[in-house]
């Protein structure tokens, strides 16, 4: 059976609905994990899952798209019905062509979210998550988000959560002759450091790993310290701005090191939450959230509103071009159950001639290639209508098609047929299907 015939179903948790604790609840242990989970549920072919501080989302591609709507019902099934985004075939690739083009994000066009789409897709590629299905339309999507970075102006400005907590930072307070700490190394923390260098007056950044936190203070044209996690109580003391961005299961500033602290501003962009919510009570501590974050962004969002217009066009284009690759996906199967008959015919043929005919191998070789020539030629025709019918989700035409060159349809029902719910089917379009795949669709 030709591959790539399967339905994408999807499920997304994003800030559009969900706040920062609705997202860390739906997120998994990792995305690998999460991939490897939805493989080992029936009917799963492919899986693919995106997680991040703004967003959690799972896809996979089954044979019957209610198989995958099961799936993720059961995966997200401890989540509020109200923050779930259920999504069809369709409308599962336009989003993720409007993820990776930075359309779906709080800061609009941020560059972070195309390298999370594209390690998620490697996370999932690496524990077999990566079919047919899904890689046609991840790789598109990454096509995409590059295209839009490059062709418009999308990303000029603010582009980045770091960058919009720095923004929000320099709102709030006179930075420059503030002492910054930043708490995390990796690439939110480099985000926020490129951000603040030469913005205060000095940086200290905490990390697990403290060569990590030395090159990022290397990278940077301020004084700077790099510091263990165990030193968090002092520098805290020492910070006026506290920016944390970690990956952390638990809260790494915590209210016993902010008692103290005084005038200090906190912004959390850790997801799950590396400072409780409760901080925001200590008399001379304002702590924001990502939550925050969306508003303080909208100003930013309004200069880019005129690229974001030139990006969906072109994700309007690049849709129409997706969906136009997977319909002739479809037509596929019929396409090579036509040509396996017509070879089948063409060697029954051949072999009945050649043994009545005495023919030397030059003359058999002309006879040969005068046959394949003839298969050619007269499948290249019907080949292109049946394409042509799947853009047009004719299946009548491509039923008809399956029914000439394979009335039982080889084994089993093609996973296009078999996905079909029986009431949509039009009477004319089951009056010319076996009774056999009639009885399978029933079931």
């Amino acid at each position: 059976m030709i591959d790539g015939t399967g339905v994408i179903s999807g499920v997304s948790v994003s800030h559009e609905r969900a706040s920062v604790d609705d997202i860390d609840a739906a997120c998994a242990e990792n995305q690998r994990v999460a991939v490897e989970s939805l493989l080992a549920r029936p009917g799963v072919k492919e899986a693919y899952v995106l997680q991040t501080c703004n967003r959690s989302e799972a896809y996979v591609v089954t044979a019957d798209p209610a198989v995958g709507r099961a799936v993720l019902r059961e995966f997200f099934l401890d989540m509020p019905e109200d923050v779930l985004v259920e999504m069809e075939h369709e409308e599962c690739l336009r989003h993720l062509l409007r993820v990776a083009a930075g359309l779906e994000s709080i800061v609009l066009g941020e560059d972070q979210i195309l390298g999370q789409v594209r390690d998620a897709y490697e996370d999932s590629r690496g524990v077999g998550g990566i079919g047919p299905v899904l890689e046609s339309g991840v790789t598109k999507a990454m096509h995409v988000g590059e295209r839009a970075r490059t062709e418009t102006g999308i990303n000029e400005g603010t582009v980045s959560l770091g960058s919009a907590a720095v923004n929000l930072a320099r709102a709030e307070r006179d930075l420059s002759a503030s002492t910054a700490l930043i708490v995390g190394a990796g690439e939110m923390g480099a985000l926020v450091a490129k951000a603040l260098d030469e913005s205060v007056g000095r940086v200290l950044v905490g990390n697990r790993t403290v060569p990590h936190a030395e090159h990022l203070v290397e990278g940077m044209d301020v004084e700077g310290s790099a510091l263990a996690l165990d030193a968090l109580p002092a520098a805290v003391e020492r910070a006026d701005l506290v920016i944390t961005a970690t990956g952390s299961s638990d809260h790494v500033v915590d209210v016993e090191m902010l008692s103290d602290a005084g005038e200090t501003l906190v912004i959390d962009l850790a997801q799950p939450r590396d400072v409780p919510t409760t901080a925001d009570e200590i008399d001379g501590v304002d702590v924001y959230d990502l939550d925050d974050l969306e508003s303080v962004t909208r100003a930013s969002r309004a200069q880019r509103e005129e690229a974001a217009e030139a990006v969906e066009r072109l994700v309007d284009e690049e849709f129409d071009h997706l969906l136009t690759q997977y319909k002739r996906k479809r037509a596929d199967q019929v396409i090579a159950a036509m040509y396996e008959s017509a070879e089948q015919l063409k060697t029954r043929e051949l072999a009945t001639a050649m043994e009545k005919l005495d023919l030397d191998s030059e003359e058999k070789e002309v006879v040969e290639s005068m046959a394949d020539a003839l298969v050619g030629q007269l499948l290249a025709a019907p080949t292109q209508s049946l394409r042509d019918a799947a853009e047009e989700d004719d299946w009548t035409t491509i039923n008809t098609a399956l029914q000439l060159f394979d009335p039982h349809f080889g084994s089993e029902t093609p996973d296009f047929v078999s996905s079909m719910n029986p009431d949509e089917i039009p009477e004319a379009m089951k009056a010319e299907m076996p009774t056999a795949v009639l009885e399978q669709l029933d079931d």
